[in-house]
This record gives C-alpha cells, sequence and structure tokens, in this order.
C-alpha cells in the first residue's frame, strides 16, 4: 500500500490545461449488435502557454497503458508531466484493448496470458540485476509496495501481436490526422505501432524517441511474437514494395520504409538493462531503411543503474534530461 495519500506530497503546482477523447474502432457487426473494435483512449496536457514547436504523442508498452507516462511506482511525478512543464504539449495513449481502450474477445480478438509478478521481475526488476540496477532501489519481492503498484496496472497483450500492432499503428495515425505533424515517444513494445504510424502518414511524425524498443530486427520469440517485416510482427509499406516478408529475412538489400526515410530516431538505452542490446541492431535497421537514427545509450551520458523500466525508476527526473535535450537539438 502507499505510505501515505499521494496529496500529501510535496510537488511543485504547475498550470495545465487537460481532457480527453476517443480514435473510434471500425465499427463491425456481432452477436451483441454493432460494436467497435479497438478504439483508443487518448488524454491530453497542454501547459497554459506551450512553447514548442509540435507535441508528443507517448506511447506506452507491453501490456501497460497511459498511466506508465503519468507516474512512477513511488508516486512521483511521470515524464508526461515534465514533458509539459518543459513546454509540450502531449497526447498519452492507452492503446487498443489496453487500460480505458476497452477490450471484448468477442470483438477485439483473443487475449494472450495476464502479465504476472514473475513476468515483471523479469522484465522491470530482476533479482540478479541488484547490483547493476541500482536505480531501482525498491524491494524485487511480490509483496513490495512499489512492485505492487507497477503489477497492477499490466494486463495483456492480444494472443495475435501481429494485429495487435496493427490496431496501434491505425489508430496513431488517426490521431496523427487530429494533432497534425508531432513527434512520437515510445517504450518497448509500443515501439512498432509508432514505425507503423509514421508508415501510415508520411510527413506527420518529425521525429520518433524510442525508449528500450522491442528488437532486434526480424526476432522470432516463441510464444510471443515474430517481427517478420523487420522491427513489426504487423505489414509494413517499404519501397520498392516487398509482397513476402521471406523475400527480406536476410536483410532489406535497398529497400527503404515508407515515411521513415530521412526522420530523425533516437533509440535510448539503459545502462543495466537486458533489453539495451537491442539498440544497437535496431539502430542499423533504421538507418539501413532510410532513417536518421542514433543510439543514445544514458551510460555514455553518465546515467548508469537503468534497467527496462528507465520511464519511472528512481532517478526518471534524470533520464528525461537527454530525451528533451535531443528533441530541441533535432526537431526544430
Amino acid at each position: 500500500m502507499l505510505e501515505r495519500a499521494p496529496h500529501e506530497a510535496e510537488i511543485e503546482t504547475i498550470e495545465v490545461r487537460h481532457g480527453h477523447f476517443w480514435i473510434p474502432g471500425e465499427r463491425v457487426d456481432t452477436p451483441y449488435g454493432t460494436m467497435q473494435k479497438g478504439p483508443m483512449f487518448v488524454e491530453w496536457q497542454a501547459p497554459r502557454a506551450v512553447t514548442r514547436p509540435y507535441p508528443l504523442i507517448l506511447v506506452h508498452g507491453g501490456g501497460g497503458q497511459g498511466t506508465d507516462w503519468l507516474g512512477t511506482p513511488d508516486g512521483r511525478r511521470g515524464w508526461a508531466d515534465r514533458f509539459v512543464r518543459e513546454g509540450f504539449a502531449t497526447y498519452v495513449v492507452d492503446r487498443p484493448g489496453h487500460g480505458r481502450s476497452p477490450h471484448h474477445p468477442d470483438v477485439l480478438g483473443a487475449p494472450g496470458a495476464q502479465t504476472p509478478y514473475q513476468a515483471v521481475n523479469f522484465l522491470f526488476a530482476g533479482v540478479d540485476a541488484v547490483e547493476t540496477q541500482t536505480q531501482w532501489p525498491w524491494r524485487r519481492d511480490i509483496g513490495g509496495p512499489e512492485l505492487d503498484q507497477l503489477t497492477a496496472g499490466l494486463g495483456f497483450l492480444l494472443a495475435d501481436v501481429a494485429e495487435s500492432q496493427r490496431l496501434d499503428g491505425d489508430r496513431l495515425a488517426s490521431l496523427l490526422d487530429i494533432v497534425g505533424p508531432a513527434v512520437l515517444v515510445t517504450h518497448s513494445a509500443g515501439a512498432p505501432g509508432g514505425w507503423l504510424a509514421a508508415n501510415r502518414r508520411p510527413g506527420l511524425v518529425k521525429a520518433i524517441v524510442a525508449v528500450e524498443p522491442m528488437g532486434p530486427p526480424f526476432a522470432d520469440m516463441p510464444g510471443f511474437c515474430r517481427l517478420d517485416w523487420g522491427l513489426t510482427g504487423a505489414r509494413i509499406t517499404y519501397d520498392p514494395p516487398v509482397e513476402d516478408p521471406a523475400s527480406i529475412a536476410g536483410g532489406i538489400q535497398g529497400h527503404r520504409i515508407v515515411g521513415l526515410t530521412g526522420t530523425p530516431v533516437m533509440v535510448l538505452t539503459g545502462s543495466a538493462s537486458g533489453a539495451a542490446a537491442f539498440g544497437p541492431p535496431v539502430v542499423d535497421f533504421l538507418n539501413e531503411a532510410g532513417a536518421r537514427a542514433e543510439l543514445v545509450a544514458l551510460a555514455d551520458r553518465g546515467i548508469t543503474g537503468n534497467g527496462h523500466g528507465l520511464i519511472f525508476e528512481a532517478n526518471s527526473e534524470e533520464t528525461i534530461v537527454p530525451v528533451i535535450e535531443w528533441i530541441t537539438t533535432n526537431v526544430t
């Protein structure tokens, strides 16, 4: 349980405008009547005066939800709040089938397994990483309050992960139609939706920050998904066109990904994360696909001890700084 009421915390007061809306899903006929398949909930916040040229769209990972960006397991404010304090308008989404975006298997498709404590431990607070992952200073066993908070917000992915990614890409593209040109900030398994959104709306994605993105390219993760199209399990459009992903399994060989050509991309990794090893091959693939990608390892900035959940670890106010600096430098 939380040790004290959140409203008693000493938190800087800022003036924020906020609201929410939905990206509707496709209408489908079901035994219950006409339903929406995969609507997406969007929560927006903006300072009184927006001083940055483009809004940010924050895309959560795995079985998480938009709350990953709104707060931390120990009750501090999250990256979304810091971005607003820095003058950005932000749009935080709950990917279809996650959080406040409703799911029913008869409409959206069969759910995958629920996320257990053991998986949360493995991803975010491994017991074998105590010496290196110093920015998770809390308990790592079942019963630790921070692990309780993190696990409580984690649900499941669709059993068909490629279909889940397709929905993410389509809904994010529709959000871009409303918001206009924007910067995508994705985390972990939210990254494929970002690549697909850029692919569907060339020119509207001004840059992408991919925090610990899913990889490596063409990975086969038994029991989870295959990245048949490079960085996505869902079909993505190449130039020249690719009809069969098997034809590029050995390398994309001069093909470019539509919508990523010339797009600045930052891939951010933590020093104590098992997923950090995916960073270099993801960057190499993106550059071959036409993007202007670069790897930013937190350790190279003197920030160490971070795992896969670096967006909400103890030094989250520090891990966000290279992101703000990179956006400021690369998006004008």
